[in-house]
């Protein structure tokens, strides 16, 4: 289970045509907020004997309870005020991950296949009636392979790429799609095992795909509470 608090700050540069086609107007948004909380399940599938890879079986449901982008505030103009802190849209993504252990290194692969649920948004900003949204579904793919220094520390090399697919947006009674995406990253990742219950990761991902961000970066410290 996974539930996120967003804090947001965006810097956006835009031109309204209607208003002055050649000045360029930035603007600062933020947002704070429960995101949106997600549930997963894992299986594994075999025991990776007689020289075979393990096989895990997962599945992930996203929910809406963060904020969505159609519903935050907006201006005169229909600009957004605030930041969205989730996506506004259900979603199902089942995978399979395989994993071939060759001491000290472990390689990894990943195929996935993401389903979001079409809405019927039903909302009006500055003369323009929002009615159903499809968002695109995406093929995901990664690999790569984890390599152990020690028993505490460990680094990852791979890459990942998802291929999105467009998304239908019915404007005033018209339906217009948007261009499919290409999101491709290289992986760089240190992983430190405290103890355990605790370890410390960071990840570092580099795009490599005009549609990706050219820098991400994520620090995680997962942490194991034993209840039972």
């Amino acid at each position: 289970m996974k539930v996120p608090y967003v804090i947001r700050n965006d810097r956006i540069s835009f031109v309204i045509p209607q208003v002055d086609p050649n000045a360029t107007i930035t603007q600062e948004l933020d947002g704070n907020g429960l995101g949106d909380i997600e549930l997963a399940a894992h299986y594994q599938i075999n025991n990776g004997l007689n020289d075979w890879p393990i096989f895990i079986g997962n599945l992930r449901y996203k929910s809406t309870t963060g904020t969505g982008p159609f519903d935050v505030s907006r201006d005169a103009n229909g600009l957004e005020t605030e930041l969205p802190t989730g996506s506004g849209f259900h979603s199902v993504e089942p995978s399979i991950t395989a994993l071939y252990p060759s001491d000290p290194a472990v390689f990894f692969a990943n195929l996935g296949y993401l389903y979001t649920v079409e809405d019927d948004v039903g909302e009006s900003f500055n003369d323009q009636n929002i009615g159903n949204v499809d968002p695109g579904d995406a093929y995901r793919v990664s690999f790569g392979m984890a390599y152990s220094i020690n028993e505490r520390t460990s680094f990852t090399l791979g890459y990942k790429h998802d291929f999105i697919g467009e998304t239908d947006t019915e404007i005033n009674g018209v339906t217009l799609s948007s261009n499919t995406l290409d999101v491709g990253s290289l992986l760089l990742g240190y992983s430190f095992q405290f103890d355990e219950n605790l370890a410390a990761n960071f990840n570092l991902e580099l795009g490599v795909t005009a549609d990706a961000p050219d820098v991400l970066m994520t620090f995680r410290m997962p942490f194991l509470i034993d209840v039972f």
